[in-house]
């Protein structure tokens, strides 16, 4: 049997360009470029042309080529339960207790300029090590761990 040696994660969103852009800014994974006749996307920003409303997909991909490519495609309907499945970023691997909790926060301030917005955070039981749950751009809840 053939093993599958790549796996795309894909989102369901409304603004496919707005939430690739955060996770790339989230995983330091790179986008396409700007349109042509733009040298930025900031630039294409402030001036879209009328009515335009974004493409209808989106990917961003670890430069590295080792994480998964993430893909992001609009669909009609907006986000009205809890993601099934979500992305752990993993900030504070291999840290525990007071360490990874800076870390993990340290983090969090980093992405919440980006849009992020912070939820619970779960504080380490004994079993189980700190964890911050977090929402993208979009809603889509993630974890800082």
């Amino acid at each position: 049997m053939k093993s599958i040696k790549q796996v795309q994660i894909t989102f369901d969103c409304a603004v496919p360009l707005r939430v690739a852009r955060f996770w790339s800014e989230v995983l330091g994974y790179v986008t396409p470029p700007p349109p042509e006749g733009f040298a930025t996307w900031d630039d294409f920003d402030r001036e879209p042309p009328p009515g335009y409303e974004g493409p209808a997909f989106a990917a961003c991909a670890d430069p590295s080529g080792v994480g998964p490519r993430l893909f992001f495609q609009r669909v009609p309907e907006g986000k009205v339960v809890k993601n099934r499945v979500h992305l752990d970023v993993r900030v504070g691997t291999g840290l525990v207790g007071e360490e990874r909790l800076a870390a993990i926060e340290a983090e969090c301030a980093r992405l919440l300029p980006l849009g992020a917005v912070r939820g619970k955070l779960l504080v380490a039981d004994g079993v189980n090590e700190s964890c911050l749950l977090m929402q993208d751009v979009e809603g889509n809840e993630f974890c800082l761990d």
